[in-house]
């Protein structure tokens, strides 16, 4: 009955949840598009094409980062708003900001409208969906307002009151969205690449923006609980759900891994840290980590690093961070249940279990079927801009692609140099990468299996 009043009241929605998200970002971006024409938005002496507008705004509500023109010097403040508006709409997503204006106007939700919520928050139950609506945007402020604070204690002496404020607060909100985009220069995080107060304060806001709102609540309330009543680390690690386990540990390995690689691998080069001291080698080599997570700041040019580097960098950026976050990528725990997948296949082993908790078979085909469209997804666009621009190379165009499907925004200096057709392709690959692993799960997640009374015989058919 339950099941049956739930559909229903879908089919009251004019849009399914697989309609309304993906054009709820499209009419954003449009919307931004609209506001970055205006006069206004562009700092004096600057104006603005349609293209330009349009890719900055896709950026913006994408949280990629990736721009044709400097944020800090092509944009007024009031168009710096907007972009900070646009990503912060885009971090939490659409329906989430507008389920805030709902309860802050007091207005009732509909069973449907509470479904739509939980299909856009990516959350399992829908008990509660509310109160961690409301928790998420608690924390979300309480964590933004902080980094703001941090960032300030560099940005007021060095840029002034007004401004230093101001960048500070722009910088923490797009941190934490994974935006990668900053008004304090042309060098992003490269004129910091020694202080570590930003750079750690950027990697924080960076992490936990990734990690994704139930790890927060899952790992807060633990610790809060494992304090009141004396429980060892150990024993609070083992009260987590699996889930956030799971996720921790894959930030961890994966943070760990590339830190080592760069370190090893871009410790002579003097286009990167070659010329650093060991501290700041170590300390650029861990932010480089940390914000191929979908950040997309960075501290020393993409341009100049190894192509070894760069091939862990496709791995580090396609992975991208974690569940119910503002991260982009195919997610960790994707990743991870594909990876597992084709292990238990060779194994022969379907237990497939994780921290003692088995795995569905339908969840780790689904993880391994976005894992398959989103890899032949980023083929094809880096072919398409391979081919609209004969002067770019692998590296450079799949570099591009890769960090615009995952809404990373590095580049190395491509995005600037590219032309009408190289823009539009890069516009539909950060669309498609901010919402196409949301289309794709709710998609799967709300698939029914066909009934079929028809038999076949089976086939002879050769593989490998």
């Amino acid at each position: 009955m339950l099941i049956f009043q739930e559909e229903y009241l879908l089919k009251k929605w004019s849009f399914s949840s697989e309609h309304l998200i993906p054009l709820s970002f499209l009419g954003a971006i449009l919307i931004g598009t609209l506001l970055l024409l205006l006069p206004i938005s562009s700092a004096p002496g600057n104006t603005t094409d349609f293209l330009t507008a349009l890719f900055t705004a896709t950026t913006s509500v994408c949280v990629t980062g990736l721009v044709v023109v400097d944020t800090y010097s092509h944009w007024s403040v009031f168009g710096q708003v907007i972009i900070l508006v646009l990503a912060q709409i885009g971090g939490l997503g659409i329906i989430t900001v507008a389920s805030l204006f709902m309860l802050v106007t007091r207005k009732k939700f509909s069973m449907g409208q509470r479904i739509m919520l939980t299909d856009a928050l990516n959350l399992n139950e829908r008990s509660g969906v509310l109160k961690i609506l409301v928790r998420i945007i608690r924390g979300t402020l309480i964590v933004e307002l902080l980094g703001a604070f941090f960032y300030s204690i560099t940005f007021i002496p060095l840029l002034g009151c007004k401004k230093g404020i101001w960048a500070a607060v722009f910088n923490s909100v797009s941190a934490f969205c994974n935006a990668g985009m900053d008004v304090v220069g042309p060098t992003s995080m490269g004129v910091f690449n020694s202080n570590s107060l930003v750079l750690f304060t950027t990697m924080t806001l960076i992490i936990l923006g990734g990690l994704g709102y139930v790890v927060w609540f899952d790992l807060s309330s633990g610790i809060v609980k494992g304090v009141k009543n004396r429980y060892s680390p150990k024993l609070i690690w083992k009260r987590l759900s699996e889930h956030t386990k799971l996720v921790i540990s894959i930030t961890v390995i994966l943070i760990a891994i590339g830190t080592i690689s760069f370190f090893v691998f871009e410790y002579n080069n003097p286009g990167t840290i070659g010329n650093m001291p060991l501290y700041e080698k170590y300390l650029n080599s861990l932010f480089e980590s940390v914000t191929l997570r979908t950040a997309g700041f960075s501290s020393f040019s993409q341009k100049s690093m190894t192509d070894i580097s760069c091939i862990i960098a496709y791995i580090l950026m396609f992975i991208g961070g974690s569940p119910v976050g503002t991260a982009g990528g195919i997610k960790t725990v994707t990743f991870f249940l594909a990876t597992l997948n084709i292990l238990s296949y060779i194994n022969n082993d379907d237990k497939n279990l994780v921290f003692n908790r088995k795995v569905s078979y339908e969840l780790m085909r689904k993880a391994t079927v976005i894992v398959a469209v989103s890899t032949f997804t980023v083929v094809m666009f880096t072919l398409l801009l391979m081919a609209t621009d004969k002067s770019l190379g692998v590296t450079d165009a799949l570099f591009e692609i890769v960090s615009a499907s995952a809404t990373v925004g590095l580049s190395r200096d491509v995005t600037t140099t590219l032309n009408v057709a190289g823009r539009i392709i890069v516009i539909i690959s950060m669309y498609l990468g901010r919402i196409g692993p949301i289309s794709m799960a709710i998609f799967f997640a709300k698939r029914k299996t066909r009934n079929n009374s028809v038999q076949y015989i089976e086939g002879n058919f050769y593989v490998g």
